[in-house]
């Protein structure tokens, strides 16, 4: 499958800063990596590497060495961890051409190929049980590996990279593509949209931590569709997932009522001027908006739940507009195909 070679950027209210910190290190010149400043922040990411080649979430790994063990080190792709890092190495080999960096990258995608499910998916976590070994879209996680991909494929940046395992990157990238549609959740025979983790084994949507349920995402389904969306040549199969999936768009935004900060509370206020915003999780079924506070009970109402949850989740999003927005250009790029 040909595709565009596309980034984008898909932010959740929820996303961490520390990937933001090391994607300014990608902005670095090539001499920068040749100094005692870019050396000694490279040799700190190294330090932070895992001894199957990965990176943990929450760190600025460019910041300060590693202290541990290496065999502490949980390493994981959630929130934008190891990406970055391989990046960043990337540019550090390109600059310096030291051997140590071109090891350390190629360790790095050796792990995230061998992760990948034969069914096309990724997990949050490499030999993970619960809810971290299955397909996670959760804040981009998969939709993040998969640009990595087409990334290695199609960039001059990883020309270090043999070209078997570029070619290898494209087919892993086209069965991933596979595995979200087969992950499309089906509701009243029609497809709508996805849940933010799903079965590894049946594809079926499945929950999370306690107030993360089985259901239909707002915000991860939206880079799913951008990454769709960017597919040069989509397939019939894929236009119909596109197709379906911005009708589900259509259908649950929540218009006249904004979730704001009152009194130091965040709530759900009517306001004739609150923009188009959609629920983080959906029923199945019923569609209804669902929250949860630590205890695990669904509720329909995000008042109901206790603060600490309430206030320190992302229970509604706004990416629902770029997905409407984009469906106006896609629509008219692929008329034709849609008509038939």
């Amino acid at each position: 499958m040909k595709v565009l070679f596309i980034f984008i950027i898909f932010i959740l209210s929820s996303k961490n800063l520390t990937a933001k910190d090391l994607t300014n290190q990608l902005g670095r010149p090539d001499k920068w990596f040749n100094s005692l400043e870019g050396m000694e922040a490279i040799k700190n990411i190294l330090s932070h590497q895992s001894t199957i080649g990965i990176w943990p979430k929450n760190i600025n790994t460019a910041v300060k060495k590693h202290s541990g063990k290496k065999d502490s080190i949980e390493g994981t792709f959630d929130n934008s961890a190891t990406l970055n890092e391989l990046r960043i190495l990337a540019k550090a080999f390109n600059a310096t051409q030291k051997k140590i960096y071109k090891k350390s990258f190629l360790k790095g995608l050796e792990c995230i190929l061998e992760s990948q499910y034969e069914n096309g998916g990724w997990p949050q976590r490499p030999h993970s049980s619960g809810y971290e070994q299955h397909i996670t879209f959760n804040d981009g996680t998969m939709v993040g590996i998969m640009q990595f991909m087409q990334e290695v494929a199609d960039s001059p940046i990883y020309s270090f990279v043999n070209k078997k395992t570029r070619r290898e990157c494209i087919e892993r990238f086209d069965l991933g593509v596979n595995c979200i549609l087969a992950c499309q959740i089906t509701v009243n025979n029609k497809l709508t949209a996805w849940c933010a983790q799903h079965d590894k084994n049946n594809f079926n949507p499945v929950g999370a931590r306690s107030y993360e349920h089985p259901s239909i995402s707002g915000g991860e389904s939206a880079g799913i569709i951008f990454l769709l969306m960017s597919l040069d040549m989509p397939s019939n199969e894929v236009i119909k997932s596109i197709i379906a999936a911005v009708k589900w768009y259509k259908k649950s935004k929540i218009d006249g009522f904004s979730f704001q900060k009152v009194n130091g509370d965040r709530l759900l206020i009517e306001s004739d001027s609150a923009e188009t915003m959609w629920a983080r999780f959906y029923e199945i079924g019923s569609n209804r908006p669902i929250f949860s506070g630590r205890d695990g009970k669904i509720k329909y109402d995000v008042s109901e739940i206790e603060f600490e949850r309430r206030n320190g989740y992302a229970w509604y999003v706004k990416t629902g507009e770029k997905v409407l927005s984009l469906w106006d250009k896609w629509k008219l790029k692929h008329e034709a195909k849609i008509k038939n």
